[in-house]
């Protein structure tokens, strides 16, 4: 049956450690999956619900977005999908009476962990300016708060609209065009922080910012080189993927500087075989160097145009532009600095050469590991070169393949959900809409924050997410945020987000994916977008956790009405009813959505075009697919410190924490751990066990410090520690990010190592 929220935040000062795992999935992952998701929803609630996950009637997983089969399993979803549904499935319930229980200060001082075990939320809550504890509100006085302090700001442009991936293509659309009809691109959202590398690249190189793959052409692969992802957590379903690659004859290469369960054995609970003995996946496993993924790539394409034969020439000839100067840039890669910048032997990559030179098809998959670096953009577009070189983008079983990490996040790109949209959709908006939006750019996450410290943006309004414990340099976005004049969540579950905030908060409660959504004209389904350009519906089946709950496209629909009045000319009232007639206005608006209703009507779905992997067409500047000439950039550490990446553990998505375990890593009941190799320790004289505090070295000289972390001695790559985040957030300087993108660089984080006074 399911149990009681925690009372009290659970003790962490002792990490329990054992050996890390060299499989993922099989029985242990069964076993967890159902005693969470029994603890929060009970046993009969627990078969109901995950027996809809991912189905063609059912709804979409809140978790990652990795695409589903065609074929798919009565129990089409993984350990980390099964704690997502869960959390928000669970029967307890964050009433009003919680909030006059705890003062805003003591949520403060609360666990994410804690915060997050409490249950959804009921009632729209308030915290007037001076209080400290929220109060119910009607959601009509809600409305005309926010339109009070909107209506009283000196420009549109001192109001921020935040979005989380989950958000519906419905709502994500309507809520970009409110904000342009109000008169903004101030439009920062979650893609800032993960993704927007790898969309910044692409877009330049092939021109359309997304992965060139479909699921089937994993199967089709004959070579798969993961770099800079931990699949086993952050995509589990994807290691079904890789498992049916390598029946088919794949080959599979992970760079990564820390080896990772799941990309080395997977056992399928799905199959007899998996329970048992489950399957190798990886052939090669280069554990490169924090950052030095474009020196490996940069070489390689110096050795595959040495070698007679290799270069697709007519490809190279017919489809892309630029290769003379990247040619001769890529010749004069160093061997020295490439081992230099990698850690790795010069046999291995040679043996990743040969690897790449028999295969016909290949494809390159990444995430963080790959976009949350200074030089992420030039590392993917080498990324890019790569694949041009034997013609790899633009046929079956080939191209490249960017993991998105949280369901829909592409989905709200593709809605227009973007600070620097282009001139064709506010063209097409105009069009359909007949007002003219915003043509100046608005915030990234980075920009909204430095406006928010320096007293540009006013209003601060999220639809979903965890902006607070997101976002980097903590005490610098903290400080910022209680700088606003508002800030409004719009939520399901109780965050960090929620207890540090402007003068005036709000708390608006909104349905889940698992949730019935009845409006005036029946019952309605949303739609999403997978991590390759799938659209399907989703179906809550689920009664509400309350009565007062809205939908997020309600939500937006009635702040529209109240913000912008009888002036606006958004029929705001008819798509609150009937969420039909915006997916008719979607489909004059965004390319490829056309004849939308009747599309997603197919329970299959469909898929978007993709003209460099549909036509080998590349909607670029030059017209064609261009190679890029970049200097090779790696971090160079100074003597005495560690390069560290932060990472989720296997109990967290995001920053949703479900437990206190990393069960593969050998990690329990706590967070607060800092992987490092043994030989690293030793030379920095920290024994395992022992606690340090970990402090980041920027140029502004500012001490940024996050106490107490026991040292793990862990086979991490030489050089380089690896932490949890959001706890090691706070070592993130804001302006340490990565070029073009402004994307955080979380994995490239100097630190230093100071024993802790407590120790």
């Amino acid at each position: 049956m399911a149990t009681k929220p925690p009372k009290a935040d659970p003790v962490q000062d002792a990490p329990q450690v054992t050996a890390p795992k060299h499989y993922a999935a099989g029985m242990p992952a069964i076993k967890h999956s159902l005693q969470m998701a029994q603890q929060q929803m009970g046993v009969r609630r627990t078969a109901l619900t995950l027996l809809r996950v991912n189905q063609k009637e059912g709804f979409d997983c809140p978790g990652c977005a990795w695409p589903e089969p065609d074929h798919r399993h009565a129990a089409e979803f993984c350990e980390n999908g099964a704690k997502a549904v869960a959390e928000e499935a669970t029967l307890r319930r964050v009433t009003p009476a919680f909030f006059a229980e705890h003062p805003v200060s003591d949520l403060f001082g609360r666990s994410g962990y804690w915060l997050g075990q409490q249950g959804r939320l009921t009632h729209p809550m308030y915290l007037p300016e001076g209080a400290d504890h929220y109060e119910p509100v009607s959601w009509e006085r809600a409305f005309d708060i926010i339109g009070e302090e909107v209506t009283a700001l000196a420009s549109p442009d001192e109001a921020l609209f935040y979005t989380s991936g989950r958000t519906s293509n419905e709502a994500a659309f309507l809520y970009q065009l409110f904000a342009r009809e109000l008169g903004t691109n101030n439009l920062p959202d979650c893609s800032n922080m993960c993704h927007e590398s790898s969309g910044s690249a692409l877009v330049e190189t092939i021109g359309i910012g997304k992965g060139s793959v479909l699921l089937e052409d994993l199967y089709k692969a004959d070579l798969i080189v993961v770099a800079g992802q931990n699949p086993g957590t952050n995509h589990p379903r994807m290691l079904s993927a890789l498992e049916k690659a390598k029946s088919n004859g794949a080959k599979i290469i992970s760079v990564n500087p820390l080896p990772e369960a799941g990309l080395e054995r997977f056992k399928n609970p799905q199959t007899p075989k998996g329970m048992t003995t489950g399957a190798a996946l990886t052939d090669l496993f280069l554990q490169i160097r924090l950052g030095g993924d474009q020196a490996l790539f940069r070489l390689l394409n110096k050795l595959i145009l040495q070698t007679e034969g290799a270069v697709d020439e007519a490809f190279v000839r017919e489809h892309t532009h630029g290769f003379e100067e990247f040619e001769k840039a890529a010749l004069a890669a160093d061997w020295d600095e490439t081992l230099a910048a990698t850690g790795l032997a010069r046999e291995e990559i040679e043996q990743a050469l040969a690897m790449a030179l028999a295969s016909e098809r290949t494809i390159v998959c990444w995430a963080m590991g790959l976009t949350q670096h200074k030089h992420s953009v030039p590392t993917i577009r080498e990324v890019v070169n790569f694949l041009l070189l034997r013609g790899n983008i633009g046929r079956p079983g080939a191209g490249v393949c960017p993991v998105r990490g949280h369901s829909n996040v592409q989905g709200d790109r593709t809605m227009g959900v973007f600070e620097r949209p282009a001139q064709s959709l506010l063209d097409a908006i105009e069009k359909e809409f007949g007002f003219t939006p915003p043509q100046e750019h608005g915030y990234d996450v980075v920009r909204a924050i430095e406006a928010l410290r320096d007293g540009d943006a006013k209003v601060f309004f999220a639809m979903g997410g965890n902006f607070v414990a997101a976002s980097p340099d903590t005490d610098v976005t903290e400080a910022a945020m209680r700088r606003a004049r508002l800030t409004v969540h719009v939520s399901t579950k109780l965050n960090r987000s929620h207890v540090v905030t402007g003068a005036r908060a709000l708390i608006l409660p909104t349905l889940g994916r698992t949730e019935r959504d009845l409006q005036a004209s029946g019952e309605q389904f949303v739609t999403v977008e997978d991590s390759m350009g799938m659209v399907h519906a989703s179906r809550g089946r689920l009664e509400p956790a309350g009565e007062n709950l809205l939908s997020e496209t309600a939500i937006v629909c009635r702040l529209a009405r109240r913000v912008l009045g009888d002036a606006s000319v958004v029929p705001w009232e008819d798509f609150e009813k009937d969420y039909s007639a915006v997916r008719d206005r979607i489909a004059r608006v965004i390319p490829g959505f056309e004849n939308f209703n009747e599309r997603v009507a197919d329970p299959a779905g469909f898929a978007l075009p993709h003209a460099p992997r549909d036509e080998r067409r590349f909607p670029t500047a030059t017209g064609k697919a261009n190679f890029t000439a970049a200097p090779v950039e790696f971090p160079h550490l100074p003597e005495g410190r560690l390069l560290l990446q932060t990472m989720r553990s296997h109990d967290q998505y995001n920053t949703t924490i479900y437990g206190l375990d990393d069960r593969y890593r050998g990690i329990r009941n706590g967070r607060r751990v800092v992987l490092v190799s043994k030989e690293d320790a030793d030379r920095l004289g920290v024994a395992d066990g022992s606690y340090v505090d970990l402090v980041s070295e920027w140029k502004d000289g500012v001490e940024r410090r996050a106490p107490r972390f026991r040292v793990v001695h862990y086979p991490t790559a030489r050089g380089c520690a690896a932490a949890y985040y959001p706890e090691t957030n706070v070592l993130i300087p804001l302006d340490a990010t990565a070029d073009v993108s402004n994307t955080p660089a979380s994995k490239s984080v100097v630190v230093r190592l100071e024993q802790s006074a407590t120790d």
